[in-house]
């Protein structure tokens, strides 16, 4: 049942402009590390004030962030970044302290090939119920849901007991340097939603990801007397071959939120290179990968585990026995995170999409990616994922999110903002 503060909220959803939002969202080229990183925060800004936000949009001191020992890694080199909350609601007397937060990242990925996109990847296209276009799936189709459950509200005219604040942060691909930002200045809240896509289930665990590069040495020499050289791409397949070993061996036993997956705790190499001359034996190769934790494990602990599975395999190579790899943990570093168990938010979210989309309230799970839930988790705010698209297409070309799926998501957050806040 609903009552008539969230009717009334409802139905001033207006869905022409949460698309029009969606569509001037991903025509911002957001790619992290970028100047539009920066824009689309002043955009973001901007949208915030005219819907009665009290704005904080300040400069990141990138030196002291990244001289903190919690600092979570960055992958993609900047010369400047801004934080962003808007907060909006509540009563003198009151708790100041938000009752729920938004967040949502504003940074995503490079488009890679352009041959294997059908359009400009920042020119959305409607395919379908589908708007295309990169970063509409991970994550502007859930920004754009939060920007349109928030001027629901406003236009309402709703009075918010509680505030509630909308968080908006870069650099969440490549480690979390927004989130872990905007929580050093401390803002905070009782609970928070994050709108990554999940296809409109809940996720209450994220497991870990940590970025690691692995250094193998050889002895150069010419291509035609390749014999009296060491290849350290011969060197290093004994390694991927460890490596594989390494991921089936914990991945025997999931945990519970993610034995749905077929691999749960994903290990891969993601870039590899050697040599610099096609007719020398190579010298050196360096694979850089992405290395899957489980929700509840230290990140030193499977740090321990890989280097230890590398030297391993190295003990058993005539050459690296004695000039072994060299492992290392640049980039993004993800612990996991979740939501404590029989936690409210879960059952409010729940019920507020069955009153929404009919039926009962979605399923529960973990994801295998890290994501800024760990980092609001960390701060002892519980946080849980649910928004619009299948993770599936992000990242990739012709990545898309459905607009059903998205005005569903902004449906479900207005009910959720009322029903923490008022």
């Amino acid at each position: 049942m609903l009552t008539p503060a969230e009717s009334a909220a409802l139905a001033a959803l207006d869905d022409g402009a949460a698309v029009a939002t969606l569509q001037e969202l991903v025509a911002v080229p957001s790619v992290g590390g970028s100047a539009a990183e920066a824009e689309i925060q002043a955009l973001l800004a901007r949208r915030l004030a005219d819907l009665g936000h009290d704005v904080d949009h300040w400069p990141l001191d990138l030196h002291t962030l990244r001289a903190h020992p919690g600092h979570p890694g960055e992958e993609v080199e900047r010369a400047e970044a801004w934080g962003l909350v808007g907060t909006t609601g509540g009563r003198d007397g009151e708790d100041p302290v938000p009752a729920l937060v938004l967040q949502a990242h504003v940074d995503v990925v490079p488009p890679g090939d352009l041959d294997a996109w059908g359009s400009d990847p920042f020119t959305p296209v409607l395919d379908g119920d589908d708007l295309v276009a990169r970063g509409s799936n991970d994550m502007k189709g859930g920004l754009a849901a939060v920007l349109a459950a928030a001027a629901a509200v406003r236009a309402s005219g709703v009075e918010l007991v509680r505030p509630f604040a909308v968080h908006c942060v870069v650099g969440e691909e490549d480690g979390g340097l927004g989130a872990f930002a905007t929580l050093q200045r401390g803002h905070r809240g009782a609970a928070c939603v994050i709108p990554e896509p999940t296809g409109l289930d809940l996720v209450t665990a994220n497991a870990g990801a940590l970025t690691f590069r692995i250094e193998v040495p050889g002895v150069a020499t010419h291509g035609s007397t390749a014999y009296v050289g060491v290849s350290a791409v011969d060197g290093y397949l004994g390694l991927h071959r460890a490596l594989a070993a390494l991921q089936d061996r914990r991945n025997e036993d999931p945990e519970p939120l993610l034995r749905h997956l077929p691999v749960a705790y994903p290990l891969s190499v993601g870039r590899l290179w050697a040599g610099d001359w096609p007719s020398s034996v190579p010298d050196r190769l360096v694979a850089e990968g992405r290395y899957g934790l489980r929700v509840e494990e230290d990140p030193a602990t499977a740090r321990a585990e890989l280097e230890a599975a590398v030297a391993e395999a190295a003990g058993a190579d005539p050459f690296l026995r004695d000039h072994p790899p060299v492992v290392t943990w640049p980039g993004g570093q993800f612990a996991g995170g979740h939501l404590p168990s029989g936690h409210v938010l879960r059952d409010v979210v729940g019920m507020a999409h069955s009153a929404v989309a009919g039926g009962p309230p979605p399923t529960e799970r973990g994801a295998p990616y890290g994501s800024d839930l760990r980092l609001y988790a960390g701060a002892s705010i519980p946080t849980l994922h649910y928004g619009p698209g299948d993770i599936r297409t992000a990242h990739g070309p012709g990545e898309r999110v459905p607009l059903a799926e998205v005005l569903t998501c902004a449906r479900v957050l207005t009910l959720v903002i009322l029903r923490h806040c008022t």
